[in-house]
């Protein structure tokens, strides 16, 4: 039995390594590879049970969970923080409130199931004060009660716009991205993809004081999971019969592949504009996937992440069936200092929003 459990135990703890490789592999080449980052959450717990049980019995055989948690460490404070500590703030510093939401339509096709969802995100964003506010999956209409965009600038400070639709319909209804600050906007620009997509980035160039910040509000491509792929992977065992378990299976995996390969291609374009930036950069967004992939590798280097910096607990902000995952991040130029990072867990949309401030040194110069 005990040879079993040791077995078990190796097994368990080289996945969990692989999931630490994955970040570094780029899934156009190796797609898999990106499944084993978003198993990372569920490894790392096992591993620590293991850990656990090995200490209970005082067995040598904790080394084997230890040395594969351990190695991963970047991955595992990533997902997790445990900030004790307040971070300095320099002196002269500029505070800048960052805000950042997947605000998924402002609850348009009632996915929520309360009629107060709008005026709730409305009322979340009044009582932060963002000077600098991010939005993902963001809907406007001139019709009555749906026109969001005027909303906005009518009841919070930050009154200065940049918007992109990807989708307008009768010329009256827009899907798209939108960031909203209380500095002037001097300069702003679309990244486009290079597949058909209703992804986007954007980036706004802000005047604080005698410097510049470039924001980037970027929407990655997510792995369009429909209706029925939801109820699968809630009740897998509703299904009548194996073959629709297999096709239903297929479905999801192939979804996966597409969106992993997709958002190899986008964050190399955005990470690329990014290291070329004239500018200290803020980066909010949904990422479509969490610490472990080649996605958040690849876009955070250089940069600071505000969770890790002066976050707390788990990091998760995905609020749907894989509710431990952590696919939105807020990263920052290393000039910047973060302090106050929280997730604010209402019950909004399918990702809850982020929010951190930042202070910025006093006279920042052009990269």
């Amino acid at each position: 039995m005990f040879k079993f459990i040791v077995f078990l135990n190796v097994g368990v703890a080289a996945l969990l390594l692989l999931s630490h490789v994955s970040s570094y592999i780029n899934p156009s080449s190796f797609w898999l590879a990106s499944l084993m980052a978003l198993a990372f959450p569920g490894l790392l717990l096992v591993n620590l049970l293991f850990i656990l049980y090995w200490l209970l019995i005082k067995s040598r055989a904790l080394f084997l969970s230890l040395f594969a948690v351990l190695i991963g460490f970047d991955n595992l404070r990533s997902q997790v923080q445990l900030n004790l500590f307040k971070n300095e703030v320099p002196a002269q510093a500029q505070k800048l409130r960052v805000l950042s939401f997947n605000a998924r339509l402002f609850d348009l096709y009632n996915w929520t199931g309360n009629p107060k969802t709008r005026d709730k995100i409305f009322k979340m964003v009044q009582d932060e004060t963002p000077d600098i506010l991010c939005f993902q999956e963001f809907y406007t209409s001139s019709k009555p009660g749906r026109n969001n965009l005027d909303t906005l600038l009518h009841l919070q400070k930050a009154k200065n716009l940049h918007v992109a639709y990807t989708e307008t319909l009768r010329n009256s209804d827009h899907w798209g991205i939108a960031t909203f600050s209380t500095y002037p906007v001097v300069g702003k620009g679309n990244i486009l993809f290079h597949e058909e997509t209703n992804n986007l980035c954007i980036f706004t160039d802000l005047k604080i004081g005698q410097d510049t910040v470039r924001v980037y509000n970027v929407h990655f491509q997510s792995n369009r999971f429909k209706r029925e792929d939801y109820e699968f992977l809630g009740n897998p065992n509703a299904k009548p019969s194996n073959d629709e378990k297999i096709t239903a299976s297929r479905n999801i995996i192939r979804r996966l592949q597409v969106g992993a390969m997709k958002r190899a291609g986008q964050v190399k374009v955005v990470s690329d504009h990014i290291k070329n930036s004239p500018y200290p950069v803020i980066v909010c967004g949904d990422f479509n996937d969490p610490p472990a992939s080649f996605t958040y590798n690849r876009i955070s280097k250089g940069l600071k992440d505000a969770f890790v910096e002066s976050g707390w607990g788990l990091g998760n902000t995905y609020n749907g069936l894989f509710s431990v995952l952590r696919i939105d991040y807020l990263l920052h130029d290393p000039r910047m200092v973060g302090s106050g990072y929280r997730t604010i867990r209402q019950n909004l949309s399918d990702h809850y929003a982020i929010v951190s401030d930042l202070w910025l040194k006093p006279a920042q110069a052009k990269r």
